[in-house]
């Protein structure tokens, strides 16, 4: 059975966290590689928040409070995994218990998007992201936007295909890897311009997003249902988070 809950209502989540702040370092957390790079992104320096840098902390709690077997990662989401098992570990090593157990990642063929700029992620917060919620209109506009080969000047012009944004949304997506390859071939010697990849790379998307842009729209629709799900999701998990942060306080000797 699959539940959607609110995390900001569970407060034993952030109990967790506090407990295992104590079984990491500072400096352990700045090794971070995925840390390391979204703090050089956000540009926080010296100005770094203490939340920001305890978040694979928090993601931690978020996946051991619920005894998690397999969780779905971008790939560069590993590091945080790992970092979850190394926390389950020295736990369970310094308070001589089981409480807690390791996770796998699975991580898709599609290991992350980049974002539409050719940055090596798509992302909200960069501005620099397709949204499964996007219109027809959207998607055609963000696609228009993407880099391709700035030396494709005209038509008969041959065109590189490597770091060429369009040409790697179609290897992820397009179905038909056969007409792929003659596009790519043909792009290559010459003979093809980009509004025409593109024109392939937006109907290809729409295709895919339409079902779920649709199925969004539905539960738009129907708020109380929502709602409804989420407050059931919530109470549900906030039980199961319970329970596993009592036996965390029975084996910190504070089950009082």
């Amino acid at each position: 059975m699959q539940h959607f809950f609110i995390q900001s209502q569970i407060p034993e989540l952030y109990e967790l966290t506090s407990f295992f702040m104590n079984l990491v370092t500072v400096a352990r957390v700045q090794r971070n590689p995925t840390i390391k790079e979204e703090i050089k992104q956000k540009g926080f320096d010296q100005s770094l928040p203490v939340g920001f840098l305890c978040y694979p902390i928090s993601q931690a709690a978020d996946i051991l409070a619920f005894g998690a077997d397999v969780v779905p990662v971008g790939a560069d989401q590993n590091p945080m995994i790992e970092q979850a098992n190394e926390i389950a570990r020295r736990f369970n090593s310094i308070y001589g218990t089981n409480t807690f157990k390791e996770v796998k990642s699975i991580v898709g063929s599609i290991g992350r998007l980049p974002g539409i700029d050719g940055k090596a992620k798509m992302s909200k917060s960069l501005n620099n992201a397709i949204f499964l919620n996007d219109s027809t209109d959207a998607i055609r506009r963000k696609v228009n936007l993407m880099f391709t080969d700035p030396n494709h000047i005209k038509i008969e012009d041959p065109g590189t295909v490597e770091g060429n944004v369009v040409f790697q949304f179609l290897d992820f997506f397009d179905p038909d890897k056969v007409a792929l390859e003659e596009l790519r071939a043909r792009y290559q010697r010459g003979g093809l311009g980009d509004g025409q990849l593109k024109k392939r790379l937006v109907e290809i998307l729409d295709s895919l997003i339409s079902p779920m842009r649709q199925r969004r729209q539905q539960y738009e629709s129907n708020i109380p249902l929502v709602m409804a799900t989420l407050r059931e999701g919530t109470l549900d998990a906030r039980a199961k988070v319970a329970k596993k942060v009592s036996e965390v306080r029975t084996a910190l000797k504070l089950n009082y």
